[in-house]
C-alpha cells in the first residue's frame, strides 16, 4: 500500500478508536482480489487496500448519512443489476440509511493506479452520478473528516438545524481535501 493511502487508512482507522466506534479491518485473500480484478477491474491502489485493509465491518456514523464499506467478499454481488447501469461503475460502499451506491469508475484510472468515487440516488429510473471524492484515498480522507466533525455532534436525535450545521461545518473541510468534491455538492 503506497503512502497517501495508508495515512488515509490509518486516519479512518484512528477515528474509529477515538469514537469507540467497533470496527474490523482484515486482508482480503489474494484469490479472490485476482477474481475481482478480472471480474470487475478494480484498481491497483484498491486492490492494495482489500489486501492490506479489507473492511470487513466499517460503518462511517455522523449525523447525515452512514457510509458501510463493503468487504472483498461482497463486492461481486453487489454490483447493480439495471440497464442503465455502466460495467465502469464497481459499488465499493453503500449509504446504510438510505441504500444509495459508492463506486469507483474505473474507466477513469489516473497514473496512482486511484479513479474517482460517485454516489448516485437508488430508486431512479437514471443514474445520475454525483461525484464524492476524487480518488478512493480522498473518499476515505472524507470519511474520516465527516466521523471526526460527528464526534461533536453527540449521539442525540439531529433535526434539520443539526443537519444544516454539520453540513456547515464538513463544508470547509471537504474543499481543503478534495475541492472538485465539494463543487459537486454531495457533502453540502
Amino acid at each position: 500500500m503506497d503512502s497517501d493511502l495508508a495515512d488515509a487508512v490509518e486516519g479512518l482507522k484512528s477515528v474509529f478508536q477515538k469514537r469507540k466506534i467497533e470496527v474490523a479491518f482484515d486482508k482480503a485473500p489474494p484469490e479472490l482480489i485476482e477474481q475481482l480484478k478480472k471480474d470487475l477491474r478494480i484498481p491497483v491502489r484498491f486492490r492494495n487496500f482489500l489486501a492490506k485493509a479489507n473492511p470487513a465491518k466499517v460503518e462511517t456514523v455522523t449525523p447525515v448519512e452512514r457510509v458501510r464499506l463493503l468487504p472483498a467478499s461482497e463486492l461481486g454481488k453487489s454490483q447493480p443489476k439495471h440497464p442503465a447501469w455502466k460495467a465502469s461503475w464497481v459499488v465499493i460502499a453503500e449509504s446504510a440509511l438510505l441504500g444509495d451506491p459508492y463506486f469507483l469508475d474505473v474507466s477513469r484510472i489516473d497514473p496512482e493506479g486511484d479513479c474517482p468515487v460517485f454516489t448516485a440516488m437508488s430508486g431512479q429510473d437514471k443514474w445520475q452520478p454525483t461525484l464524492a471524492a476524487s480518488s478512493f484515498a480522498q473518499f476515505l480522507r472524507i470519511l474520516a473528516t465527516a466521523m471526526e466533525i460527528a464526534a461533536g455532534f453527540g449521539d442525540a436525535i439531529m433535526d434539520d438545524e443539526d443537519e444544516d450545521a454539520f453540513r456547515e461545518a464538513l463544508g470547509p473541510k471537504v474543499k481543503i481535501i478534495d475541492a472538485a468534491a465539494m463543487r459537486a455538492g454531495h457533502w453540502n
